[in-house]
């Protein structure tokens, strides 16, 4: 459990430096707030970031960004509203997904913007 822990910590902190090198402020790391959790907060531009990261060593059950389901995707929404609510923002908000798959000391990130978007 400690080697997952460990990947899924090395995988946020890749996440955090992609984004970082494409002009992404990050505004918090591994927020949490009772049950609810975000990963990576982000700004670029005018837009508020919500990102969820998926970091496995291997595909073989499929891609990372598979595993956001639908009731995380609904968990997720919550969180950041949330977030919204208790920092006052007032800015559009986009839900991302990074996918990384790592193997040994390589690894590949897939960035999906606008991976999901809120419904009522």
């Amino acid at each position: 459990m400690a080697e997952l822990h460990q990947l899924g910590k090395s995988g946020e902190e890749l996440a955090a430096e992609y984004l970082e090198s494409k002009g992404y402020r990050i505004l918090e790391t591994n927020w949490r707030k009772g049950s609810l959790e975000i990963d990576i907060i982000a700004v670029i531009g005018d837009v508020l970031i919500v990102v969820e990261v998926k970091t496995r060593s291997t595909n073989f059950f499929g891609e990372p960004e598979e595993f956001v389901t639908k009731v995380k995707q609904k968990t997720l929404i919550r969180a950041a509203n949330l977030y919204i609510n208790e920092n006052n923002f007032d800015l559009d908000t986009r839900f991302d997904i990074i996918s990384i798959l790592v193997k040994g000391k390589k690894f590949k990130i897939h960035h999906i913007e606008d991976a999901f978007y809120p419904t009522l």
